[in-house]
């Protein structure tokens, strides 16, 4: 039965996963860490169909990805809960995809500019009044360790989402009558 209701929540509209993706402020990486699994949160941006992200060249997380590129992105957004009359089915309202892929590195400056540029217009819209220019990529630097930022890219071979919509009637907010046929 749990497969029948999972297949349900399942999300096809492609439209719909790319806007979730472009709007979403904090995904989930997962790798394999020798036979560990090992995830971590990250800012990221959601472009022409890629995924990008970046950090430190230093660092476990850049160590477990040379070792081994296989990851799994995963973003999920919480609405609230939905309230049912059985406690049972009380639910939780969301959205979450999973993009499966390689993570590659990128060298090439044009692409590395460009994600960060997207990350600028992401997360501080209007904040900075021209654009990132090439030699500011090029040579900066991660304040944590002193090396070079480094930009990822994952060119997903698999994609899945899902998502509980929410109920509006039912979604539960503080103060609401507490029901007593339990």
């Amino acid at each position: 039965m749990d497969g029948v209701r999972y297949k349900i929540r399942e999300v096809l509209d492609k439209s719909k996963i790319e806007t979730f993706l472009q709007q979403a402020r904090i995904g989930h990486l997962g790798m394999v860490d020798g036979h560990l699994p090992y995830v971590v949160p990250l800012n990221f941006v959601w472009t022409n169909g890629k995924l990008y992200f970046h950090g430190a060249t230093g660092g476990r997380r850049n160590q477990v990805m040379g070792a081994n590129p296989e990851v799994c992105f995963t973003v999920c957004e919480e609405y609230g809960t939905i309230t049912d009359l059985v406690p049972a089915k009380t639910d939780t309202a969301y959205m979450s995809v999973m993009i499966f892929g390689k993570a590659q590195p990128i060298v090439d400056l044009d692409e590395a500019t460009h994600m960060l540029q997207e990350m600028i217009y992401k997360y501080v819209p209007g904040y900075y009044n021209r654009p990132l220019p090439q030699q500011h990529v090029d040579k900066y630097r991660s304040a944590i360790f002193g090396g070079p930022v480094q930009v990822y890219r994952i060119d997903p071979h698999h994609i899945t989402a899902k998502e509980n919509p929410i109920e509006e009637e039912k979604m539960f907010k503080p103060g609401k009558t507490v029901h007593k046929n339990l």
